[in-house]
């Protein structure tokens, strides 16, 4: 006799940016696909009114839910939307890689992707090249612009100095640093100094 498959324990997450919004559409559809799956919804964790430009640690709820999947509280998280999850690809990449350290899947519901199937499997392994190649066109900005500031400085004879971190190169170390990279391993591949990666550390930790 085939022994009866448990209903897959799903967490939904739900985003809206201002409090003039509301969630109720995302939690009205993601709780459709659940039962048309057949999943056990077993908690909802809602950031209502929060940008996609704050970081997790400033995300109550998604705090909550990497807390959960730590724990491995889900086998699956559901989200109406990839931009709901993160402000860029690099935060998808990252927030992806701690779900598949955990075994944990993940469900988007507009762009139709499951990472239990081998579509959505297939899915994520070109999401991580996209992130790859995020990472290598900033760091070649990066390069391009501190080679340029050296002729620069060069050329028209004066001391060179400390050129100025770049806004390109700042975003460079925040997702290096998000993705639980050390400071001296996100300074070589930058290509920046140790006490410049420390100081953006520092300033996220002051403004979290």
């Amino acid at each position: 006799m085939a022994t009866k498959q448990k209903p897959r324990r799903v967490a939904l997450y739900v985003r809206v940016s201002t409090d003039g919004q509301t969630v109720a559409n995302q939690l009205r559809e993601l709780r459709t696909a659940a039962r048309r799956h057949g999943w056990h919804v077993v908690e909802t964790f809602d950031d209502n009114g929060i940008s996609g430009a704050k970081g997790r640690d400033e995300r109550p709820a998604m705090h909550r839910l990497m807390q959960g999947i730590a724990r491995r509280d889900f086998d699956m998280v559901a989200a109406w939307s990839v931009d709901r999850l993160g402000r860029s690809l690099q935060d998808l990449i990252g927030f992806l890689s701690e779900l598949h350290a955990k075994g944990t899947d993940l469900y988007l519901h507009r762009q139709g992707l499951d990472t239990s199937t081998p579509a959505g499997r297939a899915m994520f392994q070109m999401l991580g090249v996209f992130a790859e190649f995020e990472r290598a066109m900033i760091q070649e900005r990066v390069r391009a612009g501190l080679a340029r500031a050296k002729s620069e400085g060069t050329r028209s004879g004066k001391p060179i100095g400390r050129p100025k971190v770049s806004s390109d190169t700042v975003a460079a170390i925040r997702a290096a640093l998000a993705d639980g990279k050390g400071i001296i391993k996100v300074a070589r591949e930058i290509g920046v100094g140790v006490g410049t990666v420390q100081k953006v550390k520092a300033e996220q930790v002051k403004a979290a």
